[in-house]
């Protein structure tokens, strides 16, 4: 359940511990002016910029969670280009546990049970993501928090009228709720002690979160993109969000790379091209986050695009650059490299050289699932050979 995954705000007043007279952080538009700036910059992966004014949060809102969830998120976004590198983990989990003491804390409180709740699932909700990564397959810790996040969010639910970014959860709630026992059949009898959900209704949630909430909006906007490039076959929508993302925040490398990957599935190559070759000059020019995960899709797109012209030096170039990013970063068992291997392969037996299509043909068998139509290729065109 580590999608049950929203952020953002709390009740106070002021500095000081919660009293009887209380107003709405996350509906202070005074604070959300002074730390606009700062979510901004953590989207821009200017992340030295975005924590020191987190840390004066923390000065001024020390009894509140909220700060410490904004730093928390900012460790969060230096682990989404790349799942492989662990290194942030650790102070990721600190912040979400020291989120967890707090509002535990706050839940006591008269008055505050929603805006504790609502913090509860979000910090259980990130710390389930982070299990539940391929890359990490911690599936027990992962059920544990996504068990946690579904309990303490029946507190926030339907009370987005105090703020659209309670709605956040909701949404996430509606679609996926839906989704999953429809795509893992062997959860659905976890699901069946669940209210039901409504996926059309998540996805109308998400819109409005995206349009009107502030600490949620750029999240909200991510899920949604996904939601509708993966799950509802809108490509468009999800391209003009993908579009907006990237021009936005044009230093996020993960919001990079997706908008090159709808623009290329689009089949707007030409539009691609110059976003992938961007990509590239970010990683050899060493712009933060930028790494091999990003650099196997740009070159990938463009070995595509320039094979489909006939242009078979540039092709074979970044093919191999293709190749080169994921045996760097393990990622030896994605298609891209699997299929710029059959490419590089092609290149070289329409060259002549037998010998190097073969040395190509047997790193697709033996990274390749045999069931897989890339396996059946290689085997097939290494009997020809």
């Amino acid at each position: 359940m580590s999608w049950i995954a929203s952020f953002g705000l709390a009740q106070g007043n002021g500095g000081g511990a919660p009293g009887e007279e209380q107003i709405i952080l996350i509906a202070d538009m005074q604070l959300q002016i002074e730390i606009n700036q700062a979510m901004n910059d953590l989207y821009n992966f200017k992340f030295e910029k975005a924590e020191q004014q987190f840390r004066w949060l923390q000065q001024k809102y020390a009894w509140h969670p909220l700060p410490y969830f904004l730093m928390g998120l900012s460790e969060w976004w230096k682990i989404m280009p790349n799942l492989n590198d662990t290194s942030h983990d650790t102070k990721f989990l600190a912040h979400m546990d020291t989120v967890i003491t707090i509002s535990e804390g706050l839940f006591e409180k008269p008055k505050h049970e929603v805006e504790a709740a609502f913090f509860l699932a979000a910090a259980y909700g990130f710390i389930g993501r982070l299990h539940s990564s391929i890359e990490r397959k911690n599936w027990r810790k992962s059920a544990v928090a996504g068990k946690n996040a579904l309990k303490y969010m029946q507190y926030s639910k339907g009370k987005h009228e105090l703020s659209p970014e309670l709605l956040f959860g909701d949404a996430l709630y509606n679609y996926f709720s839906v989704w999953v026992p429809e795509n893992y059949p062997l959860l659905r009898p976890i699901m069946m002690f669940f209210p039901k959900g409504d996926k059309d209704l998540g996805i109308q949630q998400l819109k409005e979160v995206s349009y009107n909430a502030f600490y949620t909006r750029t999240e909200a906007m991510v899920f949604l993109m996904r939601i509708l490039n993966n799950y509802e076959n809108d490509k468009r929508r999800a391209l003009q969000i993908g579009e907006y993302l990237h021009q936005t925040y044009p230093n996020n490398p993960y919001f990079h790379r997706y908008y090159a990957r709808l623009l290329y599935s689009s089949g707007k190559f030409n539009s691609t091209e110059p976003v992938a070759m961007d990509i590239l000059a970010k990683i050899d020019s060493g712009a933060l986050g930028y790494e091999g995960t990003c650099g196997r899709y740009a070159a990938f797109f463009l070995g595509q695009i320039y094979d489909s012209r006939k242009d078979i030096e540039r092709a074979e170039y970044y093919y191999g650059r293709a190749v080169t990013f994921a045996e760097d970063i393990g990622a030896m068992e994605t298609g891209y490299y699997h299929y710029s291997l059959l490419a590089l392969a092609e290149i070289a037996e329409e060259r002549g050289d037998k010998k190097l299509a073969k040395e190509y043909l047997k790193k697709v068998k033996k990274y390749a699932d045999r069931k897989d139509r890339v396996h059946k290729e290689a085997r097939s065109s290494l009997r020809e050979l």
